[in-house]
């Protein structure tokens, strides 16, 4: 399950969508997460995986990877799904009834809708860091939270410290599953016995994580120091971000297919 997490993980290549203005594709990310919880039907729903599905061809990310993006979650799919589909209530008679629990058409519907929802969700957020390099979404960070900076906030400090955040999810992984096979080599049961027996188990692996996570964090810290590194004040950069033409192209084409997807609601009816 570990090794299928794909959070923060960067997928270099030469698309359209790798070169648009890291900028640009936060703020289109941020508008995407909004449509999708403005649209309230199928309809909208379906244009908006399309389009998805369009970009992440265009930018040639594997099917795999997608899927790997999407497992982890896929408990809390369901979980979502199951909620939906025992609590929402209907009109007319339910479909299915056993003692408190029932199920309305209503209620297959919004559970289907809400997994499609959070499914799009995920996908696009992945999109982001599959197709942006740390470095450059640090800068891209740093430039969108630089007005910020008049009411004295350290903007550089916090893009870094997110950026950092994000570039070292894959390391916890893949030390966290190190760890995991290290201790079942030696006879820890992980995967077998009741709840409290698997929560007890996982106090050994916690422990050097935690341990791990702190040594690098230093380890990192005494690197910044050696280079000389005091902070985004007086610091220039090796690549500057500006919009070119692509990037007008790109803003226009996702304007026009975003105002097309949110004006769904106004002419198909919807869910509920």
């Amino acid at each position: 399950m570990l090794r299928d997490i794909t959070i923060g993980q960067h997928f270099p290549g030469d698309s359209v969508v790798h070169n648009t203005d890291p900028r640009l594709k936060i703020l289109l990310v941020i508008a995407y997460i909004v449509l999708l919880f403005t649209v309230n039907n199928f309809l909208g729903l379906a244009l908006s995986l399309v389009l998805l599905a369009v970009l992440y061809l265009v930018a040639r990310i594997p099917i795999r990877m997608i899927a790997k993006s999407l497992k982890p979650i896929l408990p809390i799919v369901i979980f979502t799904a199951v909620l939906n589909l025992f609590f929402m209530g209907g009109k007319g008679e339910p479909l299915w009834q056993f003692w408190v629990l029932k199920i309305y058409k209503e209620g297959i519907f919004y559970a289907v809708f809400m997994s499609v929802r959070i499914v799009a969700l995920i996908a696009g957020t992945s999109l982001l860091t599959y197709t942006t390099s740390p470095i450059v979404l640090t800068d891209a960070i740093e430039r969108l939270l630089k007005p910020f900076a008049k009411l004295h906030l350290p903007v550089h400090e916090l893009a870094m410290m997110m950026t950092i955040a994000l570039r070292f999810i894959p390391t916890l992984i893949e030390e966290t599953d190190k760890i995991m096979n290290a201790q079942k080599a030696r006879g820890a049961m992980l995967d077998s016995g009741s709840l409290t027996d698997r929560v007890k188990a996982m106090v050994p692996i916690l422990i050097p994580l935690f341990i791990s996570a702190f040594r690098r964090a230093d380890e990192l810290a005494i690197a910044m120091e050696c280079r000389c590194y005091r902070g985004g004040e007086g610091r220039t950069r090796l690549k500057v971000l500006r919009f070119c033409g692509t990037d007008w192209a790109a803003l226009a084409i996702c304007t026009m297919v975003f105002c097309v997807i949110w004006a769904t609601r106004f002419f198909v009816p919807g869910v509920l």
